[in-house]
């Protein structure tokens, strides 16, 4: 009896090696994970009574209210320098995958969102609907840009190569910022249902936010039960850098900007 069956051999690209890599640096980290629930029923209504006049990115306005966070509260956006220091930027940029399709495997490609704490959601909405219709193939590595004749090298150069370029630009804050940006957002409940968070092992930015997916419950609005949207964040902190108290304060200042539905009146 054959105990096989069928199957097919499909290669480890290099992509996924890559990312593997950057995994692996991200592990290194002493990061902590903070679960929380946002009520985004009035940013979701908001959304939608402008949606026939005006495209909005769920995750766009996210990323908004985040950046303003961060511009509150600036000295939580920053990446360690070297052992001794620590670099605080007033450029809140944003590392996000985006996933797209190529010849032969679906792949997230990293795209930055450069001073996304001085654009409107409107033109975040656009730069990211942008780098989504963006035509790729097998051989584009960067999104919405041509690359350098250093970072064609890198991109192009053995493992350990790439693996010791990592390590150099993840302990000079200036290079990280450059290549990586100052925080990273991702979103697996865009994707499709998921009704729940992700837990990851550890970004490779001082902050990473990981959406998962938005579902109904009860709560309590007015002293009355009502059926709200609620968002599943999963906030992932580099705590050399980041104490309890100051993240608590950024996460109580983050869940009242996106409760509120920050700049959604406004556009």
């Amino acid at each position: 009896m054959d105990r096989i069956g069928n199957y097919q051999i499909k290669p480890f690209s290099k992509n996924r090696r890559n990312i593997i890599l950057i995994l692996k640096e991200g592990w290194r980290r002493h990061s902590t994970h903070g679960i929380i629930e946002i009520d985004v029923s009035k940013a979701r209504k908001l959304i939608k009574d402008q949606k026939k006049d005006k495209d909005i990115s769920f995750t766009g306005f996210i990323i908004k209210c985040i950046s303003q966070a961060l511009s509150e509260h600036k000295e939580l956006n920053a990446l360690r320098h070297g052992k001794r220091k620590i670099i605080i930027f007033d450029d809140v940029d944003v590392a996000i995958p985006v996933e797209r399709s190529t010849e032969s495997e679906i792949r997230p490609m990293a795209y930055i969102l450069r001073k996304a704490n001085e654009k409107s959601l409107l033109e975040i909405t656009k730069e990211i609907r942008s780098v989504q219709s963006e035509k790729v193939d097998d051989t584009t590595q960067l999104l919405n840009k041509n690359p350098t004749s250093l970072e064609r090298f890198a991109l192009n150069s053995p493992f350990f190569i790439k693996k010791f370029l990592l390590w150099l630009s993840c302990r000079n804050a200036l290079l990280k910022k450059k290549y990586m940006g100052t925080i990273g957002v991702t979103s697996i409940g865009m994707k499709g249902r998921f009704p729940g968070w992700v837990v990851p092992l550890g970004g490779i930015t001082t902050f990473l936010f990981v959406l998962g997916g938005i579902v109904k419950k009860p709560g309590v609005v007015d002293d009355k039960i009502k059926i709200r949207d609620y968002l599943e964040m999963t906030i992932s902190v580099d705590h050399d850098i980041i104490d309890g108290g100051p993240l608590a304060r950024f996460v109580d200042r983050l869940i009242t900007l996106i409760e509120e539905g920050y700049g959604l009146k406004d556009i």
